[in-house]
């Protein structure tokens, strides 16, 4: 019998603050998140943007804000006049950006998820199958060569990204762009450094804006084309739209299957008895990958969500207008739904972990991370019996970051 959360919370005041960006809680995050599903599961935190955001932990509570429009994903939908007022200013080049899935409620949401998905099917996802096994077997035959790699830097991230690369359209030579771009954009936007954030968007959505150009003219075989092309009767994608759906699937299109890939390894690489099992077992490699998902968290929070209303969780009161995050990371650890859950068990069953979220905001690209997931770790562990950390766990790099977690490097040998 799993035990059940109290009904009482502690005082908030008890649980010293964290800052929920910062390397050093990346790199274990789940004893703070474990006290707070025990004494305060709806938990205020300071941003570096200096906003407050409430935490939600507990398994329950976490996939009722992933469904209830209360909650709203644009915050002009739930702030006041005056909040919005207060808000930090945020410049006009921006705002192609925020024309995107993630940012935007129904019926805009609705609109470009429909238009999307009929570029972006399962069927293309598997039609990248061999290619995607191709690029692994290249990257790994690469390593060996070496005798090692960084695992992130040499495997991790070349294998998504130049997928997601191949399915828009983008040049291969210009990947390095694209990483380097997202990379700083995502490190940069979580405490809004527009010192650093405005050069790099305006170079970013230059270089898109360009090839959204070229594919009005010349179009091709790819997801650009089918954006720029997409119809619903008479509605199409708006050119933001275009920019923002193609910026959204650039990013989220590959830095979350990196830190599934790398970060799966090294839970891997502590664990030499799942490791073992895997290499034995290679038709455990779906459950092993739903595992990892679960486990490694690639994805530690849910985008932003503004309460629409007054709302109260778990005896807590969240004010109108509030950024919410729902933890993503710490649910999928509650022991209300996960025997065991610090444990990483490959073989587990009814596995309803949340990492790709759920509800009408639902990872489009869930499946193309699986897919991307399940082969480069399959073909790792069985290509490299010899795999071995060339480093301590503890100094094992994680990256600064707010809604994402994932390892800044990973030095193995063979």
């Amino acid at each position: 019998m799993m035990k059940k959360h109290p009904t009482t919370t502690a005082p908030m005041s008890s649980i010293a603050p964290v800052n929920v960006v910062d390397a050093k809680f990346k790199a274990n995050p789940f004893p703070f998140y474990a006290q707070l599903r025990a004494e305060a599961p709806v938990f205020p935190v300071t941003l570096p943007t200096k906003q407050r955001a409430w935490l939600i932990t507990r398994y329950d509570d976490v996939l009722n804000v992933l469904k209830d429009e209360r909650f709203a994903k644009d915050r002009r939908n739930a702030m006041s006049p005056e909040q919005l007022k207060k808000m930090p200013w945020i410049p006009p080049m921006f705002k192609p950006l925020e024309r995107n899935m993630l940012d935007l409620d129904s019926p805009d949401h609705t609109r470009l998820r429909a238009l999307v998905h009929k570029a972006f099917t399962p069927r293309l996802v598997e039609r990248m199958r061999d290619q995607i096994q191709t690029l692994t077997d290249e990257l790994l035959d690469a390593a060996e060569r070496k005798g090692g790699m960084d695992l992130v830097a040499d495997f991790a991230l070349p294998l998504p990204l130049t997928m997601i690369g191949r399915i828009l359209g983008v040049p291969a030579g210009d990947n390095h762009k694209f990483h380097r771009w997202t990379k700083t954009f995502l490190a940069a936007g979580a405490s809004m450094n527009y010192i650093v954030l405005i050069p790099t968007v305006m170079r970013f959505l230059g270089y898109l804006k360009k090839l959204i150009k070229e594919r009005r003219i010349h179009p091709k075989d790819d997801l650009i084309t089918a954006l720029v092309q997409a119809r619903d009767g008479s509605d199409q994608l708006s050119e933001d739209e275009v920019l923002g759906m193609i910026f959204l699937l650039l990013v989220a299109g590959h830095e979350t299957t990196v830190n599934l890939i790398g970060s799966g390894s090294l839970a891997l690489l502590e664990r030499p008895d799942q490791l073992t099992k895997l290499r034995n077992e290679p038709a455990l490699i779906k459950p092993a990958i739903e595992e990892l998902l679960r486990f490694v968290c690639p994805v530690e929070m849910a985008t932003e969500r503004y309460a629409r209303e007054e709302i109260t969780i778990a005896g807590t009161t969240i004010p109108r207008g509030e950024l919410v995050l729902a933890v993503i990371g710490s649910a999928n650890r509650d022991a209300n739904y996960f025997d065991n859950p610090d444990e990483l068990d490959i073989t587990r069953k009814n596995n309803r972990h949340l990492a790709f979220g759920h509800g009408v905001h639902y990872c489009l690209g869930a499946p193309l991370s699986r897919l991307e997931g399940q082969i480069a770790i399959n073909t790792l562990v069985q290509c490299m019996p010899n795999l071995r950390l060339n480093t301590t766990p503890d100094q094992v790099r994680w990256r600064s970051s707010f809604i994402l977690r994932g390892l800044e490097a990973l030095p193995v040998s063979f």
